[in-house]
């Protein structure tokens, strides 16, 4: 017979037992939650370099502003943001982006100049697509909207003067046309109408840097049915807009940037009224024996080359943009071509830009409201320079530097790799997405 001292005993066992195994699912149960929380907070501080995504899963997924300040003047941060980016975002657009052989692309970056010059969106927007696998980009060209052709025609340096030729650059597009129609069903289907290429040169999808001789060559027959990103836009009828076009910024790279930011002094104010770098002919007449930037930049330089509210050089200088970054108006004449990486710079770098360019049309107006955070001076005026920017200083300046100090507007212009929400790529996208009348794929489903 079990004795009263026995049954004690295995009461005791017993107990512990249940105790032993409490203890056990309690531990286990603060295990589980303390992983999924440090799981968590890993998530959170995602960095920089995640990628914009348009069909996110569930979470909200970190991203990162361009520039952030709460004073125009000072040095601006890189801080995450956190966007509650929507699944129907860009209307669901799907882009296939074009294996091509490395002799249209890949190939021009053993020069390292290829992915940092002014030219240089063809390669940043297409790093930034191919880092989109799974979004928008699909790998499937049967679910596509449009058909990205990256074609690299910028990086051909000049080994007399260093500057891209573009003398290759039509019968390079013609051969990546001739392929993709030949090993794809795609192009043929719609002559390229759901195609889309990007063109950053002066004049853009004309190929050419001096514009009597772009007008007279037109677009290439070839691309007059397709879609062009380029750098090139003005408001009144020219002959290298006459084809479907998205008016995108220069290329600037964001590293740059952010180390002239770095080497900001924070407490130093903008100490330069007026600043321009580059070049500006004594004589207007061109050794190529046109005029240069319509005369424009000439007259800057006999009106106010002497004056001392204006910083004026002439000399290259390789850390312009810290003069840039310390000036309250930077000066963006024009060149051969309306547009200039200046304005990309002075944006970002909060000084505001004075653009003297009649007819310009800049980029992604949308999001970049231009009226409010820079100045247009037309090319007669520009003996007036002075007086213009006096009223401005007296009457609207720290509106228009309030204005210019939103990072979305500096984010807006920015090719980031790989994308962020609210950059350059992203505004390319939001473009296309409203072009969506051109997709094959949509009519049918409409059918």
């Amino acid at each position: 017979m079990t004795t009263q001292k026995q049954r004690r005993t295995e009461k005791k066992v017993l107990c512990f037992k249940h105790y032993y195994k409490w203890l056990l699912c309690f531990s286990l149960t603060l295990y589980f939650l303390a992983s999924l929380f440090l799981h968590h907070d890993q998530e959170d501080s995602s960095s920089p370099s995640k990628p914009l995504l348009t069909n996110p899963k569930p979470k909200l997924l970190a991203s990162r502003a361009m520039f952030e300040s709460k004073i125009p003047d000072h040095k601006h941060r890189f801080v995450p943001q956190r966007p509650n980016i929507k699944t129907d975002i860009f209307n669901n657009l799907k882009i296939y982006v074009y294996d091509l052989p490395s002799k249209f692309n890949k190939m021009w970056l053993e020069n390292d100049r290829c992915s940092n010059h002014l030219f240089a969106a063809e390669v940043a927007l297409h790093k930034a697509l191919l880092s989109l696998e799974g979004d928008v980009r699909t790998k499937d060209p049967h679910e596509a909207d449009f058909f990205f052709v990256p074609v690299y025609v910028s990086c051909n340096f000049s080994t007399i003067n260093g500057f891209p030729a573009i003398g290759h650059a039509r019968s390079l597009i013609n051969e990546a046309v001739r392929l993709v129609s030949a090993q794809y069903p795609f192009w043929n289907r719609t002559t390229g109408s759901d195609h889309v290429f990007i063109a950053t040169h002066d004049f853009g999808s004309c190929f050419h840097t001096m514009e009597d001789r772009a007008i007279a060559d037109g677009v290439p027959k070839i691309l007059r049915n397709s879609m062009v990103l380029q750098t090139f836009g003005v408001t009144y009828k020219h002959p290298c807009q006459e084809v479907e076009n998205v008016v995108i910024p220069p290329y600037v790279s964001p590293e740059s940037l952010q180390r002239t930011q770095k080497n900001v002094p924070v407490a130093k104010g903008r100490d330069i009224w007026v600043f321009f770098r580059g070049k500006m002919e004594l004589h207007p007449k061109n050794i190529s024996g046109r005029f240069y930037s319509k005369r424009v930049r000439t007259e800057i330089w006999r009106s106010y080359g002497g004056d001392r509210r204006f910083y004026l050089q002439r000399q290259r200088f390789a850390g312009y943009q810290s003069e840039i970054a310390r000036s309250v108006f930077c000066l963006c004449p024009l060149g051969w071509a309306p547009w200039s990486p200046r304005l990309v710079e002075s944006v970002v770098l909060g000084c505001v830009p004075v653009i003297i360019a009649d007819g310009i049309r800049l980029p992604f107006p949308s999001a970049v409201r231009w009226p409010e955070i820079s100045l247009t001076v037309s090319e007669r005026d520009v003996g007036k320079l002075g007086e213009i920017l006096e009223h401005v200083a007296a009457t609207n300046l720290s509106v228009i530097q309030k204005n210019l100090a939103d990072p979305s507007v500096r984010r807006a212009l920015m090719f980031n790799v790989p994308p962020r929400e609210g950059d350059a790529t992203w505004q390319v996208l939001e473009a296309l997405s409203k072009k969506l009348n051109r997709s094959v794929r949509r009519s049918i489903a409409f059918m």
